[in-house]
């Protein structure tokens, strides 16, 4: 085993790639919607705690939690709140002082180690890919280890750094010195997913990356979670990172979780100073970076919307429309559906109404039945 949790592989062998099987017609040619069966695991912690030697207190302490088949879950908090130490236990890189934790109802201490892994993706900070190995080997590990043919491997390897979007001709028979950090995060993200796993663990990845590059990563991988739907644990302190990635945020703090809920109910409607301090709580444009046009937008006037007035759809976030409203210079925006249509106006008095902390609009927001404002 590896420092980074990663099973070791025997000494490399094999200079070349193998060829991506089959020929330009679909047969040999297996593609991620093909190849992934869209299957995502179910995961609960069931007060969990993990107490190590000589501490002063737990690292986790009495956690419990369940997360939903396909969610995107953060965990977030300041260093030493337990984020990772959690993270950890569920691939039992740590073992819980007590507690159980479950995939998919059944405890993972009933299973080896190893083959629970597999089942894993684990993504880390700075990759960790192996240096020895080109990039078509390091995406290969577990497919390798899991005994898969040659041509499955090749193609599985081609099809997963289209995704991460470092075309294979480019960039697979490269070695990761080759390539820059982003990149070399991309190839770890495509080595966690190689093997279909049904849940994917990323601890901290894009923490050492530039805010450009960061940025670029983090619309990745919403757009792999969008179409691959793995369930996803995800560790940060960046609560910008975590907003903009999470349908559930998990705040921890000395162990305990201290709120588990949505972004935007946990930016409208902190459980504690504690966690109004860590989010921003107060932050304006991060509120209205959460709420959808559709719940500030106003009713179509009897003359409907203006001619040549800017159009944003209902799911736009109201930080971008309220950009867009300053940067043209014009007294309001027509809301579209997805069709097109004209379906209500947004103007600064509408966004305003709806930009102060408010429970009841998160609680409305998150289950859909915001009403627009009048």
């Amino acid at each position: 085993m590896t420092p980074g949790g990663l099973p070791a592989l025997p000494p490399r062998r094999i200079a070349e790639a193998p060829a991506p099987g089959g020929s330009d017609e679909t047969d040999g040619r297996c593609s991620i919607e093909t190849e992934s069966r869209g299957g995502a695991s179910a995961i609960a912690f069931e007060h969990v705690s993990k107490v190590f030697s000589g501490a002063a207190r737990p690292a986790v302490d009495d956690v419990s939690l369940t997360v939903a088949p396909g969610e995107f879950v953060v965990l977030l908090g300041p260093s030493g709140c337990g984020k990772t130490t959690l993270l950890k236990l569920v691939n039992r890189l740590y073992e819980p002082t007590s507690g159980r934790i479950a995939i998919d109802g059944r405890p993972i201490a009933d299973q080896p180690a190893p083959q629970l892994r597999r089942r894993i993706g684990y993504v880390i900070q700075q990759a960790g890919l192996f240096p020895h190995y080109r990039v078509w080997e390091n995406v290969a590990t577990v497919p390798r280890l899991l005994g898969w043919d040659k041509r499955r491997i090749a193609t599985r390897v081609d099809d997963l750094l289209e995704l991460v979007g470092l075309p294979p001709a480019e960039y697979r028979m490269r070695y990761p010195m080759q390539l820059s950090g982003g990149e070399q995060q991309r190839v770890g993200l495509a080595r966690a997913l190689a093997a279909d796993p049904t849940m994917v663990l990323m601890d901290e990845p894009f923490g050492a990356l530039d805010a450009i590059t960061r940025t670029r990563l983090q619309d990745e991988v919403r757009r792999i979670h969008r179409q691959l739907r793995q369930t996803t644990l995800f560790v940060t302190h960046d609560i910008e990172e975590a907003v903009r990635l999470a349908d559930r945020i998990v705040v921890m703090r000395t162990g305990r979780v201290v709120q588990y809920d949505t972004p935007l109910a946990i930016v409208l409607d902190p459980a504690d100073a504690f966690v109004a301090d860590l989010v921003g709580a107060d932050d304006v444009l991060r509120r209205l970076s959460l709420i959808p046009a559709a719940t500030a937008m106003r009713p179509l006037g009897p003359g409907g919307p203006r001619p040549d007035t800017p159009t944003v759809t209902m799911r736009s976030d109201l930080r971008a429309d309220l950009s867009q409203l300053l940067a043209d210079d014009v007294p309001a925006l027509t809301v579209v559906d997805d069709d097109g249509r004209p379906v209500g106006t947004l103007d600064l008095a509408a966004i305003q109404a709806v930009s102060t902390p408010n429970a009841e609009l998160a609680d409305d927001v998150a289950a859909g039945t915001a009403r627009p404002t009048r």
